[in-house]
């Protein structure tokens, strides 16, 4: 015991990276007894430093990112315990997602610093890739309406991409959505060489699982540096009427694959009216969290653009999504469960995070538009067009429809952390629909596919959303007022 604290003592004068590396890895590989005494000591400096000496934004803001923080890492330590992930996953997980992109920020500083003396502003924080629109599946409501014959982008581009992030951003982190990730393959590369070759940057894969074999949960786990969120509707039934029928006994098969291998894993959960509530009980996140062994949960709120337009009875109400957020809020602090719902977490992340804002992402689809956000189908630049031109990907991040959504962000929150505006309400295009049409698409703005397109000139998609973000604002204006800006 008194080894232990002196230990403690002497790391207490180093810097903060330094303090909170040292006591992650003690956390997680130390015995369950002398690791409590790590924990307590992390929890209580984490909350001094993130939440008691942070007075840039509300109070309640800073304690749901603590919680969500504390959560993620219950979370590893969960699985570690059930030897669910192998020791040497984590020891790759803490390099990499937790060393470079939470704590040792000052390791690319000179980067960013480079890129905002360069450009003006910051670079964004990671961007998301979709790097095939191709699938071995066809999802009802699925935005990126997927197929097997289907664009790609060469690898040339996909590296050329991952190391204009890397070495000009600063980015250690990076999203890959599709499409099917493990059906890419150009030139005889797949995501495995660009997961190899850019090993300290940490790689958060969108899923559907089914081609995650034994051979490739291995390799997974011996990269370290990947984590695949697979694609659940709720349990066998929400699932295989959703993506086919035999699915969730495969993803279940998947999930042993990955546990057996070491490697770490979490779901993404689309909610839907026809899934909503099985989404409100705790069955199911228990489930997940303790038969499963996922470390996390994403879930995204069905968007009525792409196939899903013609899906809006899909759409939960506003009153159901007031009461999927008080579930999130329990169960990320009584449950200790790692969930992040897109639009309901936005205090997690200062409200929208598109546009390439600081802190933020931009979006690169299969045919290389660069859009604001996966959820915003709309594009002025396209990677191809700017590679041809010898410009860079940052050059996209200029163009009028970026510019309006930074704007926005400002005007909206960031501009006024302290008393921003409801950030329950955090999306640009889902929440405030009007305002997006109005002041910041542009006329030279393209929709991302015909869907897109069809939305715009929609008297009924209009009249849809106008409603729903009326009915959401009464229902969430009172709550983010009382209880995160704490006025009567």
């Amino acid at each position: 015991m008194k080894k232990t604290n002196n230990l403690i003592s002497n790391y207490l004068n180093k810097t903060k990276s330094e303090i909170y590396t040292f006591l992650i890895k003690k956390i997680v590989f130390s015995p369950p007894i002398i690791r409590n005494q790590f924990l307590k000591k992390f929890e209580k400096k984490f909350y001094r430093d993130l939440v008691e000496k942070n007075l840039e934004f509300p109070k309640e803001v800073q304690e749901k990112k603590y919680e969500f923080m504390i959560a993620m890492l219950y979370g590893g330590l969960r699985n570690l315990d059930k030897k669910n992930i192998s020791k040497k996953t984590a020891e790759r997980t803490i390099n990499t997602l937790v060393k470079y992109s939470f704590i040792q920020k000052e390791l690319n500083k000179k980067i960013r610093e480079k890129f905002k003396k360069k450009y003006g502003i910051p670079p964004p924080s990671f961007i998301v890739l979709s790097p095939t629109n191709k699938c071995n599946l066809h999802c009802v409501g699925c935005y990126a309406s997927s197929r097997t014959n289907a664009p790609t982008l060469s690898y040339k581009t996909v590296d050329k991409i991952c190391d204009e992030v890397y070495n000009e951003w600063g980015n250690r982190f990076m999203t890959i959505s599709g499409g099917e990730p493990f059906m890419y393959e150009n030139n005889g590369k797949t995501l495995f060489d660009i997961w190899k070759k850019y090993n300290e940057m940490f790689f958060l894969v969108y899923t559907n699982g089914t081609l995650i074999n034994k051979e490739r949960a291995e390799k997974l786990a011996e990269l370290g540096n990947v984590t695949p969120a697979i694609s659940l509707e709720g349990f066998e039934k929400e699932t295989d009427e959703r993506r086919g029928k035999g699915i969730f006994k495969k993803i279940k098969e998947v999930t042993n694959n990955l546990k057996q291998a070491g490697a770490s894993f979490g779901a993404s959960v689309t909610v839907t009216a026809k899934n909503i509530n099985t989404l409100l009980d705790d069955k199911f996140y228990d489930f997940v969290f303790q038969e499963l062994g996922a470390s996390y949960i994403w879930m995204f709120q069905l968007m009525p653009i792409g196939q899903a337009k013609n899906t809006k009875k899909l759409m939960i109400t506003p009153e159901q999504r007031v009461k999927l957020y008080r579930k999130w809020e329990y169960l990320l602090k009584e449950k200790k469960y790692c969930i992040a719902d897109f639009w309901n977490s936005g205090v997690l992340s200062n409200g929208c995070i598109a546009f390439g804002r600081r802190g933020g992402y931009i979006y690169i689809d299969w045919n290389g538009n660069i859009m604001p956000c996966v959820f915003v189908p709309y594009y002025q630049d396209n990677i191809l067009d700017l590679y041809k031109n010898n410009k860079k990907l940052a050059d996209a991040l200029f163009s009028k429809l970026m510019e309006n959504g930074r704007k926005w962000q400002g005007d909206y929150g960031l501009n006024n952390t302290k008393k921003p505006d409801n950030w329950l309400m955090p999306c640009s295009i889902r929440d405030h629909w009007l305002n997006f049409q109005k002041n910041i698409l542009t006329k030279t703005s393209k929709p991302e596919d015909k869907y897109a397109g069809q939305a715009l000139k929609s008297s009924e998609y209009t009249k849809t959303l106008k409603e729903f973000d009326e009915e959401l604002e009464k229902l969430t204006k009172p709550i983010w007022k009382k209880e995160y800006l704490k006025e009567k």
